[in-house]
């Protein structure tokens, strides 16, 4: 792998970490260069705690989904256990992708080159022929070398974080600063009451575009006016505050106005240890590198970014409410569909910035950028994650 020097000026990168009013954004190469995009691969996406999608996604034992990871193929399947593992996509033989669409595995995971075969656990059970024809064993070879290799993993709100290089602390302390923080008003014992809804609780939207710019977009409300006229008819600039975590793996925003607009008199059931003092609190907290999390009185999103490659995402939401009833009945079904829409159109309305930005990083008149020194906080703090990580 090349030394990241020899894609991107150390200058520019050194100006990230400066003081807001002094700093300049992530260079152009962040977004445009395939090279530097393998740096941050294994510098952000295998070196740290990521998502690669959601829990309720696999209901069933044998349920399997693949997931390729800026070109690395990823499988995460529901075990007899039923629990959720999660291997690297490729058989042990000789490599080829073993599972290629999204489905139910009957029995075995086969791979379709020499039929070499491996339990839901992972573990290698039939090599046919490998000792010659119709000799299915060998006293040279030992099958519990080659099962396929496990990914650290861990379930938490539903999502399926991992760790590739199982090079980071516990998710459980990786994620405490971000968790104690919510306690005030979510807590823990309230988390465990979270259901996804099965109809109007997931889309996927196309973005044509960097991965990060979905995130430092998040982590900002000063474009509230101009990108998101309907919502900040309710919830306005000035309603916003700024999340900055520390140790630095999170920022975002928080409105102290959230209050649902639906048609109808039914309101969704809140969270029952929600203090009533901050009922109108919303939290918006774009968990580095590719989860935003919303969290309200009332339901709760995960939207999770597939990176694809250097300027293609796959941007996916996945809704919750308190209760299967909230969740599944058709006594909320028309609520449901009526946040789906909310959310759907708000971030829609993001796309076609995200992508514009994406086109302007190919200008070598820019800079990496300018910031605000009162309004892009939580955005700079994100860029000064990703700048002070790829070099380490």
């Amino acid at each position: 792998m090349s030394d990241i020097y020899n894609i991107i000026d150390k200058q520019k990168l050194d100006i990230v970490n400066k003081p807001i009013s002094e700093a300049n954004g992530l260079p152009n190469e962040c977004y445009t260069s395939k090279e530097y995009t393998l740096i941050e691969r294994k510098k952000l996406f295998e070196d740290k705690w990521i998502v690669i999608g959601v829990a309720s996604s696999l209901p069933n034992i044998g349920d399997a989904r693949p997931i390729d990871l800026l070109g690395m193929p990823i499988l995460i399947v529901r075990t007899k256990n039923n629990q959720i593992k999660v291997f690297h996509n490729i058989c042990s033989h000789r490599g080829v992708k073993l599972v290629r669409e999204p489905g139910k595995i009957k029995n075995v995971i086969r791979c379709s080159y020499h039929s070499w075969s491996y339990n839901l656990d992972g573990e290698l059970i039939a090599t046919p022929h490998i000792g010659g024809m119709d000799i299915h064993q060998s006293p040279d070879f030992e099958k519990s070398k080659s099962n396929l290799k496990e990914i650290r993993s861990y379930i938490w709100l539903d999502l399926i974080m991992i760790n590739i290089n199982n090079n980071e602390i516990s998710f459980e302390n990786y994620i405490k600063p971000l968790s104690e923080r919510w306690e005030q008003f979510w807590p823990i014992k309230d988390r465990d009451l979270i259901y996804h809804a099965d109809d109007y609780g997931y889309f996927k939207l196309d973005a044509k575009c960097n991965w990060k710019f979905a995130i430092e977009n998040y982590c900002e409300s000063y474009h509230l006016p101009w990108v998101h006229p309907g919502l900040n008819s309710y919830s306005k600039l000035e309603d916003h505050y700024h999340i900055q975590g520390l140790p630095n793996r999170f920022a975002g925003q928080g409105t102290v106005v959230y209050n649902p607009r639906f048609k109808g008199s039914k309101k969704f059931p809140c969270f029952p240890n929600w203090p009533k003092d901050k009922e109108n609190i919303a939290e918006y907290v774009a968990l580095f590198p590719n989860v935003m999390l919303g969290i309200h009185k009332d339901h709760y999103y995960a939207y999770w970014l597939e990176p694809i490659n250097h300027e293609y995402t796959l941007e996916h939401m996945e809704i919750y409410y308190v209760g299967d009833e909230a969740a599944n009945s058709k006594k909320f079904k028309s609520l449901r569909e009526q946040n789906h829409k909310q959310w759907e159109d708000i971030q829609k309305e993001d796309v076609d910035i995200i992508q514009g930005m994406q086109i302007g990083r190919n200008s070598p008149a820019y800079n990496g950028g300018n910031f605000s020194p009162k309004m892009d906080n939580p955005t700079h703090h994100f860029h000064k994650w990703v700048a002070t990580n790829i070099v380490q």
